[in-house]
């Protein structure tokens, strides 16, 4: 393990926990900026069609391929004849955002100003379906001082972690060996295994302080592949510190 060049996060429950999803709760305060409602739909009538809507083609997603949440609210809403007082990314926002604020990870802020004043690179890649733009605009919402370099969300490029392209796109945008880059997440097979599947040197990190809307039923957290498991933010610091002593 050496010091790294870069380090790319993953962005649920690793940079934001967003525990407490209410997608219902997101649709009645989308409705507030309806403008036309050509069939008098209701919230929860359009909430139950997009639930039922993903869950009959959420399967591509198990096959390695993401849906586009501005898109399937495309699709939705003018299949229902409603049209906002909003561009579509803004009424994405404001769905996202009340259906689920988010709360930062403990210390994340921390550890990403260490970095930056370390000179380490840092950038996102999260398995997402709400757009690139949506999710830039949270993550620099959330964490106003970041020095993301890029952030990618796989609804942008059609293929979900663990796909190696993903971590490859990274790497080449970055303009790095992938051997010089670390890859932060708290899934072992999309986020650990993935990376390592391109070279990139993975970290899991497992908060066990804060419910995990994302966990999946035997969902595997084991891995024979070489890793850094970390608890804590702060672990990191530490861990870092460590390297940076060692190698000076």
């Amino acid at each position: 393990m050496k010091m790294p060049k870069m380090i790319i996060f993953d962005y649920g429950h690793t940079l934001v926990c967003e525990a407490g999803y209410d997608f219902l709760r997101g649709q009645e305060v989308l409705f507030k900026y309806i403008a036309k409602n050509k069939s008098g739909a209701t919230a929860k009538e359009v909430n139950d069609f997009a639930d039922k809507l993903f869950a009959d083609h959420s399967a591509v997603r198990e096959m390695g391929y993401e849906l586009n949440e501005r898109n399937f609210q495309h699709l939705i809403y003018e299949y229902y004849g409603i049209e906002f007082s909003v561009s579509l990314l803004e009424a994405e926002k404001i769905y996202w955002d009340n259906a689920s604020p988010g709360v930062l990870m403990p210390n994340i802020e921390k550890l990403l100003d260490y970095i930056d004043a370390k000179g380490i690179r840092s950038a996102v890649i999260s398995n997402i379906g709400w757009s690139g733009a949506a999710l830039t605009d949270r993550i620099n919402r959330m964490l106003p001082n970041n020095k993301f370099e890029f952030i990618i969300a796989s609804s942008e490029y059609v293929l979900r972690k663990p796909n190696t392209l993903l971590f490859e796109l990274a790497v080449r945008k970055a303009d790095l060996d992938a051997g010089d880059v670390w890859y932060c997440g708290d899934k072992v097979k999309y986020d650990v295994e993935g990376s390592a599947s391109a070279g990139i040197f993975p970290v899991w990190y497992e908060d066990l302080s804060m419910e995990n809307p994302w966990t999946e039923k035997g969902e595997t957290r084991k891995t024979k592949t070489e890793h850094l498991h970390i608890h804590d933010w702060q672990e990191m610091i530490d861990v870092l510190d460590g390297l940076e002593k060692m190698f000076c």
